[in-house]
């Protein structure tokens, strides 16, 4: 999509699922890439395959899954890494942060151990004992949290300060690429804006790249550089976050938007007709076109719009705009 060697480069990327019932496409053909330095959100209904995207990334789809295409960090394609180079490049090169903190933490370690845990696995020594404690202390001040939090088991934390524990525990070794997956779900929303004031902030001061995942269009506005919409398995649209709330290309896009509630307007609420369709054995065409208010005639059913480039930077997949309509 440009010149310059981007930080992360996803081609074609396929993640399927062979069950009884079918085979199930939940990342079916995305094309994606991350500069170096800049935040990335991927924003789509529950089921679009957002987390499966960033499992697939991680090299943690295990079967009856299957991954096929490409993703390139710095160079690398990671698909064709063996199983001890992939665990390298985890906590090292790029970080998960899972969604649901409360669930992701072992409830039966203590917070120092689960910071030192990923960092002794990768060959970091630690001079003494007191060594040790001051880069665990240094992690958790970073994340906000006091240093008697290295002491504690997960359930003597609330909900934001597990969440801040996995941020400390992700940026232990200092990763080119942080996905943060949900990092806000199951938290109100003063600490909500807490948490990702402070994920936020440590992407700017350690220069990292990160790939922001949710379903909540206001927070993306608020934390991303460029947005990727996805539903059922497929990109959208990507492009700055500012140009697409300006001007959304695709109907799905806009239909998102419109779903926020608006001041002024209370007790209006504009939900999206319908629900998104299975990725079991999905038929062709567009996967929005049963749900779409802009269809332009049978090729939306029958056959799927590519993601084409409108204007440097900006890619849609519509029917709209790639001119099979006429």
């Amino acid at each position: 999509m440009n010149n310059s060697q981007p930080l992360l480069e996803i081609k074609d990327l396929h993640t399927y699922f062979y069950v009884k019932a079918g085979t199930v496409k939940a990342v079916d053909g995305v094309d994606m890439i991350l500069e170096a330095g800049k935040k990335l959100g991927v924003v789509g209904e529950s089921g679009s395959g957002k987390t499966t995207m960033a499992l697939s990334i991680m090299r943690m789809v295990r079967p009856p899954g299957t991954t096929n295409g490409r993703i390139c960090l710095d160079g690398v394609d990671l698909l064709k890494l063996n199983d001890e180079e992939m665990r390298r490049v985890r906590l090292s090169q790029v970080s998960y942060m899972p969604q649901g903190a409360m669930n992701s933490l072992n409830p039966v370690a203590r917070i120092r151990a689960q910071i030192t845990d990923g960092m002794i696995d990768h060959g970091v020594g630690f001079s003494s004992k007191a060594d040790q404690e001051k880069i665990i202390t240094e992690l958790l001040e970073v994340a906000e949290l006091p240093a008697r939090v290295a002491n504690l088991f997960p359930h003597e934390l609330s909900g934001g300060m597990k969440q801040r524990v996995c941020l400390a525990i992700a940026i232990a070794l200092r990763p080119k690429l942080l996905i943060a997956d949900e990092p806000t779900s199951a938290l109100d929303v003063v600490i909500q804006r807490e948490v990702m004031e402070t994920i936020t902030g440590l992407v700017r001061d350690l220069n990292l790249s990160m790939i922001l995942i949710g379903h909540d269009m206001g927070l993306m506005a608020q934390s991303v550089d460029r947005l990727a919409v996805m539903y059922a398995g497929h990109i959208m649209e990507i492009g700055e976050v500012d140009d697409i709330f300006a001007d959304p290309l695709h109907p799905y896009t806009l239909a998102l938007i419109r779903s926020l509630p608006r001041l002024g307007q209370r007790g209006l609420f504009e939900g999206i007709p319908g629900i998104p369709p299975s990725v079991i054995n999905p038929p062709p065409g567009c996967p929005f076109t049963a749900r779409c208010p802009e269809v332009v005639g049978e090729i939306c059913s029958k056959q799927a719009a590519p993601l084409v480039q409108i204007q440097p930077g900006r890619w849609v997949s519509c029917h709209i705009y790639d001119g099979a309509v006429k």
